[in-house]
């Protein structure tokens, strides 16, 4: 492992752990001194993405953090957590060969609703694309209402 700072190939492993899907490692440079952090993932099959005009684009990880960190910034929500949920959203949709963005769209909102109510808000005004204050307003009324529990299923005797 190259050193970010100095580029030497003298790094070291101070620590190591488990997260749900990968292996964190603090590392230090034996030239410079500096610590970094890097993260061993399994590499999975993840689906081209189906935009909204019918495009396909790779998955990208890295863009659906940013659009999370985006709708949690300065909220009460850790950078761990934020991981989380695109760990759960990787792993709701590995191994399917393509999947439609507004399901991933969905995905995050039902997360964001869960999590924090203005991080769902801030989500859903870029998802939904509100045009005027008359979709935040429907949107804010919708976060007021109570979520409703799923039905329990009542077996029926015929």
């Amino acid at each position: 492992m190259r050193c970010p700072k100095c580029g030497s190939t003298r790094t070291r492993v101070t620590d190591s752990r488990e997260t749900t899907n990968a292996i964190r490692r603090r590392r230090k440079c034996e030239d410079c001194g500096y610590r970094f952090t890097t993260y061993e993932r399994i590499e999975q099959v993840m689906p081209l993405v189906v935009k909204r005009d019918g495009t396909r684009e790779e998955w990208d990880r890295n863009k659906l953090l940013t659009g999370i960190r985006l709708a949690c910034n300065k909220r009460p929500v850790s950078y761990s957590t934020m991981q989380q949920i695109v760990d759960e959203i990787e792993e709701q949709f590995s191994g399917r060969q393509e999947v439609d963005s507004s399901e991933i769209g969905q995905a995050v909102m039902k997360k964001l609703r869960v999590l924090d109510e203005v991080a769902y808000i801030r989500f859903a005004s870029v998802y939904l694309r509100f045009h005027d204050v008359n979709g935040f307003i429907e949107a804010v009324e919708q976060v007021r209402r109570p979520q409703k529990p799923p039905e329990e299923q009542i077996p029926m005797n015929i």
